[in-house]
């Protein structure tokens, strides 16, 4: 694997650029423990930051989007102190004791709608006026989705709307003050929304409850209880109580499974692949994903679990399963598809490969992501030579198939650019991975494991 930079514009902003060029491997070896999990890094970095006294954070995610949360805090007036390096390094966040500064400038978010969305709620009630900004990429991804819970909750979220377009967009201005509480039923499954509410309801006078007709990942769930707060379920309606306090904790992040699904793919492409992933979130809302791998014709053992702050986490062990005969396509729909949101790009990638194929339906939320990963999928995959159908929620993609190598276009989005690298795996001749610098949104680590694990 060569990587080739190049100083050009992307999107607005002046960064270098970089191609990555893969090329075929024999078959995938080796463990692998992969960077603390995302969504839970994120979490942990606000509700630290509000919290009193210091929270120390290990194995925090060495992604640019949890970091840009840190950041926030630190502007909120939060202390973030780093240290260590490597697998022993340590974030030490001491918090504001439930009461946030006025930021002297905008909140930068990056790349993270997670932050931006997230972050509204956390900050809604208190006194100030923020403003949330982000790159070019965040101010096209729909915000309309938080205003509306918050509004009916007091607050005023001041969105951009851009010609033609209701969904409104960041950068958004929110005129902070009392809160009261909701019964709130969220439209579309969103582990977002859900947590921008929860975190609002954690500061709001009353007791604010949200119901999902579809459940979404926990994280948030488990990292309030961690600090302290009280929550509670019933069914599928959550309910937690206003005016709570938050208590420093001493955590480890689990391994971001989102991050291992790629080297999880990766093992389904081999049938003499032996993969060990070592200290993975496994999360049950997250690890339907290993049911997915499963269906496609993986084979993993579970070697340890363990749970630490109300999350699991193992080690499991993957391979190829021999081949059972079967004609079906596998089907993500409905629950499942939410569930496993962030890893269809690498599944739609490699589903071309695989003895059935795979048909994804209700995706269209990965319209709005920080690409249209949809038409990406697609293209890049007609350019690698695959047949496939594109619909409006999602993809239909036969099996058995076999692709060449092609210049992929990433679209600067992290997921797109990670998952291609994969697929490139088994493809006759080289790839180039365009915008591969993308990677480090999550996992700047990526293709330095992929080299290591997989044999040429």
């Amino acid at each position: 694997m060569r990587s080739v930079e190049n100083g050009t514009k992307c999107r607005y902003t002046r960064v270098r650029m970089s191609t990555q060029i893969i090329r075929p491997a024999r078959t995938l070896h080796g463990s692998l423990t992969v960077p603390g999990d995302k969504s839970i890094s994120h979490r942990y970095a606000m509700l630290a930051g509000l919290a009193e006294g210091t929270s120390r954070l290990s194995n925090f995610s060495t992604g640019a989007d949890p970091h840009s949360s840190l950041a926030c805090m630190e502007a909120l007036g939060a202390t973030i102190v780093h240290s260590g390096s490597g697998p022993t390094a340590t974030i030490e966040v001491t918090g504001v004791a439930g009461r946030f500064r006025q930021p002297s400038a905008p909140l930068d978010c990056g790349n993270s709608g997670s932050t931006m969305r997230m972050l509204s709620g956390l900050i809604a009630s208190h006194p100030h006026t923020f403003t949330l900004i982000g790159d070019h990429s965040l101010t096209l991804r729909p915000m309309e989705r938080i205003r509306h819970p918050l509004g009916q909750m007091g607050a005023t979220l001041d969105l951009t709307r851009l010609e033609g377009d209701q969904q409104g967009h960041a950068p958004i201005t929110i005129h902070g003050g009392p809160l009261h509480a909701i019964d709130f039923t969220t439209p579309i499954p969103s582990a977002q929304v859900k947590t921008a509410v929860l975190f609002a309801g954690l500061q709001a006078e009353g007791v604010t409850s949200l119901s999902e007709a579809i459940r979404t990942r926990d994280h948030s769930e488990h990292a309030l209880k961690a600090f302290g707060a009280t929550l509670t379920r019933a069914g599928e309606k959550l309910s937690i109580p206003g005016g709570q306090k938050l208590n420093a904790i001493d955590a480890t992040v689990p391994g971001d499974i989102s991050s291992a699904a790629f080297f999880l793919c990766a093992a389904l492409l081999y049938p003499d692949s032996n993969l060990v992933l070592d200290s993975l979130g496994m999360n049950p809302t997250r690890a339907a994903l290993l049911d997915v791998i499963t269906a496609l014709g993986g084979r993993i053992k579970v070697l340890s679990v363990e749970e630490h702050h109300g999350e699991l986490i193992g080690s499991i062990q993957v391979n190829r399963a021999p081949s059972t005969p079967s004609t079906a396509p596998f089907v993500i729909s409905g629950a499942l598809t939410a569930q496993v949101i962030d890893e269809l790009p690498v599944l739609a990638a490699i589903a071309p490969f695989t003895a059935n194929g795979l048909i994804i339906r209700d995706a269209q939320e990965l319209r709005v992501k920080e690409s249209d990963r949809i038409a990406l999928v697609a293209q890049n995959l007609r350019a690698m030579g695959a047949e496939l159908t594109e619909n409006p929620d999602g993809l239909e993609i036969p099996g058995n198939q076999h692709l060449h190598g092609a210049s992929i276009d990433s679209g600067s989005d992290h997921r797109i650019a990670m998952a291609f690298a994969i697929a490139a795996l088994r493809a006759t001749g080289e790839t180039e991975i365009h915008g591969a610098e993308a990677a480090a949104i999550s996992f700047p680590e990526f293709f330095t494991s992929l080299d290591a694990l997989a044999l040429r």
